[in-house]
């Protein structure tokens, strides 16, 4: 008589088999959300965002082929308060610049989509996913859906009453696509172990979870420097306006806001915090080399490297009052410093 175990090996064998396979598609996926964040960032940094007022989650594949077509879009831009307010002077050539970004951004989304879903659902019905990781996997397809919505709800808060975007939304936008990516890659590296962990230090693993937590909330800090423009203002390193803290640091009218709206104080959170965030890293990742097991040497020189160039990007950025290439560079340092942050939590998450 066949046992159980013998009746469910080959199912279990062909999903073991197919582990590298799927993870390879995991970090594909994982790149272009990589390359997704960096293109949202140049998109923010043109002042693309709000070109496109039309959402078409479905037929939104096909840009404007026409002549008439583009004076109806254009014609749709016009009605919008930035256009009103700061872009009247804009002819057809420049909306085409802008909206080449926006219209990139969100193409490259629904890509990301089809590559996630057709491989998934092959994956899938081949018994190649094995059945503990698929509804993790369809969750972070409903995350991706949601992100869109996400994005949209963004945009109407600058086709209203304000001609730029909401900071908090972006903030979620942003965050929701680092949590993509993040887990992504967590699920990558579990199909990709070998053999049995080390033990790691507990001391070990609460060092990598504070910072990556650090590193996470300066990326959200970051969001909200690119809502409010504060990338533009206080430009010069350590000082601002020649003290440590601005005067008029915080807003009496806004109150607790001002952490999130108020220039010098979203200013001077981010670039503190992530002074503070790099010297914690630093020491966390001294510390643990010597310490870790031998898995996780390859993330934590990755993130000792990846801080001090975001640190240097960020000051850098600043200094020349960002320019577009500059910002780009810095947005993708973070995806960087992130997803090494991910992999050190990762290899030391077990005792």
């Amino acid at each position: 008589m066949t046992t159980p175990s013998r009746t469910l090996d080959p199912l279990v064998g062909k999903a073991l088999r197919a582990r590298p396979w799927v993870a390879a598609w995991l970090l594909a996926t994982a790149a272009m959300v990589a390359a997704m964040i960096v293109i949202g960032g140049i998109t923010r940094l043109t002042e693309s965002g709000l070109s496109m007022v039309e959402w078409q989650p479905m037929m939104g594949w096909i840009p404007p082929l026409s002549e008439t077509e583009w004076q109806r879009v254009f014609g749709l831009y016009k009605l919008t308060p930035e256009y009103r307010l700061h872009n009247s002077w804009m002819g057809l050539a420049d909306f085409k610049t802008i909206f080449f970004w926006e219209y990139l951004h969100r193409v490259w989304g629904r890509l990301i989509g089809v590559v996630f879903a057709l491989p998934f659902l092959a994956f899938l019905a081949t018994g190649r996913i094995e059945r503990s990781m698929a509804p993790r996997l369809a969750t972070l397809f409903v995350l991706g859906a949601i992100q869109g919505g996400i994005g949209w709800w963004m945009v109407t808060s600058g086709l209203a009453d304000e001609p730029r975007v909401s900071p908090y939304r972006l903030a979620v936008h942003l965050s929701m696509a680092f949590l993509i990516l993040g887990l992504l890659v967590w699920a990558a590296l579990e199909l990709l172990e070998r053999g049995a962990a080390e033990p790691v230090p507990e001391a070990a693993r609460r060092g990598a979870t504070l910072v990556l937590g650090l590193i996470a909330l300066t990326v959200v800090a970051g969001a909200f420097v690119a809502g409010t423009d504060a990338g533009y203002a206080y430009n010069t390193f350590p000082l601002m306006d020649g003290r440590l803290v601005p005067d008029g640091y915080w807003s009496d009218e806004l109150g607790i806001a001002s952490l999130f709206e108020w220039v010098p104080a979203v200013q001077f959170n981010h670039r503190w915090l992530a002074v503070a965030t790099a010297v914690v890293t630093l020491a966390f990742t001294h510390w643990a080399m010597r310490r870790a097991p031998q898995a996780a040497r390859p993330p934590l020189r990755l993130v000792t490297v990846a801080i001090v160039v975001q640190v240097a990007l960020g000051i850098a950025t600043l200094l020349l009052v960002v320019p577009v290439w500059l910002g780009a560079l810095h947005q993708a340092g973070a995806v960087v410093l992130f997803t090494g942050a991910v992999w050190t939590r990762f290899s030391l998450r077990r005792g």
